[in-house]
């Protein structure tokens, strides 16, 4: 983010508008990649700017995060620093393991947030990854559907991808939904899907690794 920052200052600085719709697409990066500063060293500097963007799309697990963006909920920082923090998802054989080492499992004896079945999350592991996982699960509490943003990141993505995020969608939606009917506060209600959510994520994940996803985008 910082490096887009940089480098949309330093076109500014030199003149440089980009009459397009800058939302670091397809287009935009075509239009990055062709454009040319008569300067040696500000063609440099605009190089080197550029490069520090697209590092990102040689990162092992960039498939994954392209992936995990189709879902609702789960933009690009979240994407990131949920692989980051969780690593190698193909080493959890199980959806639960990846919700034990979240720290959203039930738990008889901890008495942390109180989970709608009348048990307790554990809140052991990476709590990082957890903040993530809660903040991403609040989206749930709204009806399905594919907004226009989600829809432009599923832009180049294959078909299996983009079903697994709206059966994701449709099941943690109706789930919520369910537990508001049966009388359940608002905030006790929403803590039942990150467990969920934890389980589509590794799928997810592990399917996009699985297809390569590497759509010609700078950054979804």
């Amino acid at each position: 983010m910082c490096a887009r920052q940089q480098l949309k200052a330093f076109l500014l600085l030199h003149g440089v508008r980009y009459a397009g719709r800058a939302d670091w697409g397809p287009a935009d990066c075509r239009w990055l990649s062709a454009y040319a500063f008569d300067s040696v060293w500000q063609q440099l500097a605009f190089e080197e700017y550029r490069r520090t963007i697209e590092a990102v799309l040689h990162w092992r697990f960039y498939p994954a995060a392209l992936g995990l963006q189709t879902m609702r909920g789960v933009r690009f920082t979240t994407a990131v620093g949920m692989l980051v923090e969780l690593g190698d998802l193909s080493r959890l054989a199980h959806p639960r393991q990846v919700m034990a080492w979240l720290g959203v499992t039930p738990s008889e004896t901890l008495v942390r947030r109180q989970a709608p079945s009348g048990q307790h999350l554990t809140e052991n592991g990476n709590s990082y990854a957890r903040k993530l996982l809660l903040e991403a699960a609040w989206s749930y509490q709204h009806p399905a559907r594919v907004s226009p943003e989600i829809q432009r990141r599923h832009e180049g993505i294959p078909k299996r991808i983009v079903d697994a995020p709206w059966d994701a969608q449709m099941r943690l939606c109706r789930r919520y939904r369910k537990l508001l009917a049966r009388g359940k506060q608002k905030n006790i209600a929403v803590v039942a899907v990150p467990r969920e959510l934890a389980g589509f994520i590794r799928d997810i994940s592990q399917l996009a690794m699985s297809l390569s996803v590497r759509p010609g985008v700078c950054m979804a």
